[in-house]
Formats: structure tokens, sequence, C-alpha cells
């Protein structure tokens, strides 16, 4: 039987050795319960004397539109297929969409416990009646709308194109094209579901920009101009 690509990376791996330069990366992957632990602190836990309501008048202008709980909920297997996917096919990859992670997702959490802020977006009547309305309403009751600023939805689904971007098998300007795309609807999709203002987005933006710059594209521009010019093709890492 012919072995998964990633047979190989892996094969050697065993408690001894976890803590190689190899594997360590596989450690990076216990931000995440860290990370859920202080979010749930934040928003569970953490009193807070007054929330700073986020609003721009453009939000009063935004319908609301069930039909972007597609792309919402589309961002919770967006997330967790790249990390799958380069955590195994391409480790280089997996690094720096950790690294971008740790640096985007801990900036959100400093905000929140400076400046907590909520949102005053969601409808109290739907204008319809049917199961994505249905789907939002439940979704309402499990979701707070504290803690908003910036929009986490809009990051990870950043962190998902960018990463993509440089991973091997998606560096096609087709795949490009279709992860731009994919996660503009994701972003989007958070205002027109009155989970998130347009300022949420906003402030997400420069954030990943940042750690773009940081993880991706600084490593990129110091290479020579031939490099460059032949690293598709060269694979350099």
């Amino acid at each position: 039987m012919k072995k998964p690509v990633f047979y190989d990376y892996y094969k050697d791996l065993r408690f001894d050795n976890i803590t190689s330069p190899r594997y360590r990366h596989i450690f990076m992957l216990a931000y995440w319960p860290l990370f859920g632990l202080l979010f749930w602190f934040a928003e569970r836990v953490l009193p807070v004397p007054v929330y700073n309501v986020v609003y721009t008048p453009l939000d009063s202008m935004i319908p609301f539109c069930e039909w972007f709980v597609f792309p919402y909920v589309l961002w919770y297997f967006y997330l967790i297929g790249i990390h799958v996917y380069t955590f195994f096919y391409d480790v280089d990859a997996f690094k720096k969409l950790m690294k971008y992670i740790i640096f985007t997702y801990t900036t959100g959490l400093i905000i929140f416990f400076i400046f907590p802020t909520c949102q005053l977006l969601r409808p109290v009547v739907f204008e319809r009646q049917n199961i994505l309305t249905d789907f939002m309403a439940w979704f309402y009751t499990i979701d707070t709308n504290t803690n908003v600023c910036p929009s986490l939805h809009v990051v990870g689904s950043m962190a998902v194109m960018h990463t993509a971007w440089h991973t091997k098998g998606f560096d096609s300007q087709k795949c490009k094209t279709v992860f731009a795309i994919t996660t503009f609807f994701i972003s989007i999709s958070t205002v027109f579901l009155k989970q998130h203002s347009v300022t949420d987005i906003m402030v997400a933006l420069p954030i990943c920009m940042m750690a773009y710059y940081m993880f991706f594209r600084k490593e990129t521009a110091n290479y020579p101009p031939a490099v460059k010019y032949h690293r598709k093709n060269l694979r350099i890492n």
C-alpha cells in the first residue's frame, strides 16, 4: 500500500525526539487551548464595569441577510483545514501560520482586556422565518456580543488566505484568487449577520497586514532578486 505523502516527515516521530528541531513545531498547537482559556476568562470571568459600544453609521445601512450563514460557518472548516493541511504537507508554512496566529490572536486578547467592546446590532425580531434565521437565533444564544473588536473571524480568515498564498499546492494564481474571494465573503458575512461592526473589520485588517509582513513578505523580501524570480520553482524555505 502506498504511504501518505507526509509519512516520510513524521515516520521517525517518537516521544524521545518530539522536542527535536524537526518536530518541536507540534507544540505550537498548544497555543489554541491556551487562547481558548484566556478568551473564556475575558468573556465569562473578567469583571467589566462598562463595555465600549462599537458602531458606525454604515452598520445601520447594511441589512441583515441570513444567507451569509454559509460563509460564516465555513470559517470553522477553513481555519481547521489550513492547520491540518500545512501540518502534514508543508511544515514550514505551518510554522509561519502558527506564528501569525499567535501574534494576531494575542494582540486581539490584549485589546479585549484593555479595551473591552460590545456591539448592539443584532435584530430583536427577524423579518423572515426560516431555517437560517432559526440557526442565527440559536447561535446568538451561545455567542456573546462582547469583545468584538478586532473581529477574530476576519483575523482567522486572513490567516488562512495569507498562509495558503505561501503553501505548496495552493500558490498558483487561480488558488490565490479562490482563497481571496473566500476570505472576502467570510469577512463581510460578519456584518451581514450582525455579528460585528464594520469597525471590527477595519481594526483587524492592519493587524493582519502587520503579521503578513512579519512572517511571510519580510522573509521573501530578503531574498536576492534572482532567488525571488525563481523561488516558485526552487521551493526555497
